[in-house]
C-alpha cells in the first residue's frame, strides 16, 4: 500500500514560479514511474510530465522548457519545478505512482492534488 501526499501548490503571477512535491509512503518495494497530471477546469486530466528509477523523463508538449520533473529516490519524493507560469497552466496538479507492491506486483496510486492557480 501506498500513501501519496502533495504540496506545494498555490497562487502565482504569470511568469513566476512554483515547486510542487510528492511525498510517497508505505510498503512497497520500489516506484518504477512517477508522474505528475493535471486537469484544469472544464477539461479532462493530463499528464503532465513523469520519470523513472534512473532519471528518464518525459514532458507534455506545454509545458517543455518550462517545467522539470526530478526525484529524490532516497526519499521517495518526487518534484515539479515550474518555471514561466501561465494562466492556461491553472489546474489541480496529481502525483502518480507506478509501484512494485509486496504480493500484488505493480500498482497505480493516486494523491489528492494540489491546487495551482496562475493569475495576476
Amino acid at each position: 500500500q501506498v500513501q501519496l501526499v502533495e504540496s506545494g501548490g498555490g497562487l502565482e503571477q504569470p511568469g513566476g514560479s512554483l515547486r510542487l512535491s510528492c511525498a510517497a509512503s508505505g510498503s512497497f518495494i520500489t516506484i518504477n514511474v512517477m508522474s505528475w497530471y493535471r486537469q484544469a477546469p472544464g477539461k479532462e486530466r493530463e499528464l503532465v510530465a513523469d520519470v523513472t528509477t534512473v532519471g528518464r523523463t518525459n514532458y507534455a508538449d506545454s509545458v517543455k522548457g518550462r517545467f522539470t520533473i526530478s526525484r529524490d529516490n532516497a526519499k521517495n519524493t518526487v518534484y515539479l519545478q515550474m518555471n514561466s507560469l501561465k494562466p492556461e497552466d491553472t489546474a489541480v496538479y496529481y502525483c502518480h505512482a507506478a509501484a512494485w507492491v509486496p504480493a500484488r506486483g505493480v500498482m497505480d496510486y493516486w494523491g489528492k492534488g494540489t491546487l495551482v492557480t496562475v493569475s495576476s
